[in-house]
C-alpha cells in the first residue's frame, strides 16, 4: 500500500471565513469502523480578507498551527496510530451529552440548556454543532419567549448571559473533543444594555418585613439576602456548617461564591442570624426553590403595596444601596458583595445618583401652565 500524503488544503465559506481542513490521499481506513476517510476539518478559521496587521499575523499563526497538526497525523499514520480517525463521535447525540453536563451547575444552565433543546427540536448531533448553527440560537435567544411566562420576552440581557453560558459549554465540548470546530473563535456575543438596578428604599423593605408571606422560607430567604447581598444560589445551598462565630461572639458565613467562585468570609448581623431560623445540620433554608420564588414573590410584593418590578436579585441591589447610602465605604461594599473590581460597585452609586436627580427634578415651585 502506498503511503499516505496529508494536505492542508483551504476551503471557503458561505460568511466569507476559510475553514482549514486535511486531505488524506490515499484514504485512510478507520480501524473501529472500517470505514474510508478522506477529510478531516480542523476547527480553524482564517479571515479571507484581513483588513489589519493583527488579523494577518493571526492568519500567519493558524497556519502554523494548522500545518503543526499535518505533521502529526502524518507521523501518526507512519506509525501506525490512526486513533484521531473518529467517525462515530460526530454522530452522538450533543442534546445528551449537553443534558449529563447540568449535573452541578445552577438553574441558568438548566434554562439555556432548556432553550436550545426547544431551538434544536429535540434533536442535535455533535456535527450539527457548526458556525451558522449556533448563530442560528443566537438570532432565537435574542427573540425567544421567557419559559415560565412565554407572554413575555426574554431581555435582551438575559440573552446575552444565555448566550455566554452557552458558548462556555461549547468550549468544554470542544476541549473534550466531541466537536471538532472551534466555532467560539468566530461567535459574536451580545451586548448587555445599561438597565436601571431596581432596589427597595428602606421603607419598602420594612414594609415588605411586616406583611404576611404565603411562605416562611421565602420570606425568610428574600430579607436575608436584603440584609447579607448574598444571589439567590447562594442562598438555596447555604448550609449550617457555613455559619461561624467571632470570639467575641458575632456570627459570620464562610462561603465559596456561586458565580464568581470567591472565597469569603462574610460578617452577619443578629437580625440576619435569626431570619435562618433554628441551628441545625444540613441546608439552612430548606424547601427554598427557584420555583417557589417565581410562584410565590410577586404576590408577596404586590400584598406590600409596591409597584416595582422586584426580582429575588434586586434584595442584593437592595443591600447594596442601602449600604452606600448609609455612608459605608464603596471598597467596604464591595468587598461584602464579593466584587472582583469596585468598578462594578460603582454602578450602585450611579443608580442612586440617577435616583436624586429624578426627585430633584420632580420638585417644582412653578404651576404648570
Amino acid at each position: 500500500m502506498s503511503l499516505t500524503k496529508v494536505t492542508l488544503r483551504k476551503r471557503l465559506l458561505p460568511s466569507g471565513k476559510i475553514t482549514l481542513y486535511l486531505d488524506y490521499y490515499p484514504a485512510v481506513r478507520d480501524p473501529q469502523t472500517n470505514k474510508m476517510s478522506r477529510r478531516e476539518y480542523l476547527g480553524i478559521y482564517l479571515s479571507s480578507k484581513p483588513r489589519s496587521q493583527e488579523e494577518r499575523e493571526l492568519n500567519k499563526e493558524k497556519m502554523i498551527t494548522a500545518e503543526g497538526i499535518r505533521a502529526q497525523r502524518e507521523l501518526s499514520i507512519l506509525r501506525g496510530d490512526l486513533g484521531f480517525i473518529d467517525k462515530e463521535t460526530p454522530k452522538q447525540d450533543f442534546l445528551a451529552y449537553y443534558r449529563q453536563n447540568l449535573e452541578g451547575h445552577d438553574q441558568k444552565w438548566i434554562r439555556v440548556y432548556d432553550h436550545f433543546k426547544k431551538y434544536c427540536g429535540g434533536e442535535c448531533k455533535m456535527e450539527d454543532i457548526t458556525v451558522e448553527f449556533c448563530d442560528g440560537f443566537r438570532d432565537y435567544l435574542l427573540d425567544a419567549d421567557q419559559l415560565m411566562h412565554s407572554n413575555r420576552k426574554l431581555s435582551r440581557n438575559s440573552a446575552a448571559g444565555y448566550w455566554s453560558t452557552f458558548r462556555g459549554f461549547l468550549n468544554i465540548a470542544y476541549r473534550e473533543h466531541k466537536i471538532k470546530e472551534n466555532v467560539n473563535d468566530y461567535l459574536e456575543s451580545i451586548d448587555t444594555i445599561d438597565t436601571h438596578r431596581q432596589y427597595l428604599t428602606l421603607e419598602e423593605l420594612q414594609a415588605l418585613a411586616d406583611t404576611q408571606c404565603v411562605s416562611d422560607v421565602l420570606r425568610r430567604a428574600s430579607l436575608f439576602s436584603c440584609l447579607t447581598g448574598l444571589r439567590f444560589g447562594d442562598i438555596r445551598d447555604l448550609t449550617w456548617d457555613k455559619i461561624t462565630t467571632y470570639p467575641d461572639g458575632g456570627h459570620c458565613l464562610r462561603i465559596t461564591t456561586e458565580k464568581t467562585e470567591t472565597d469569603a468570609s462574610l460578617p452577619i448581623t443578629e437580625e440576619a442570624m435569626e431570619l435562618c431560623g433554628t441551628p441545625g445540620k444540613g441546608q439552612v433554608f430548606k424547601g427554598f426553590t427557584y420555583a417557589l420564588v417565581q410562584r410565590e414573590l410577586d404576590g408577596w410584593i404586590k400584598d406590600a403595596g409596591i409597584e416595582k418590578h422586584i426580582t429575588f436579585h434586586c434584595f442584593r441591589h437592595t443591600y447594596a444601596t442601602l449600604l452606600l447610602s448609609s455612608g459605608a465605604d464603596i471598597y467596604v461594599v464591595s468587598k461584602m458583595l464579593t466584587h472582583k473590581n469596585v468598578g462594578t460597585t460603582q454602578i450602585y452609586t450611579e443608580v442612586m445618583d440617577k435616583d436624586k436627580r429624578k426627585a430633584a427634578e420632580g420638585l417644582k415651585i412653578k404651576k404648570n401652565r
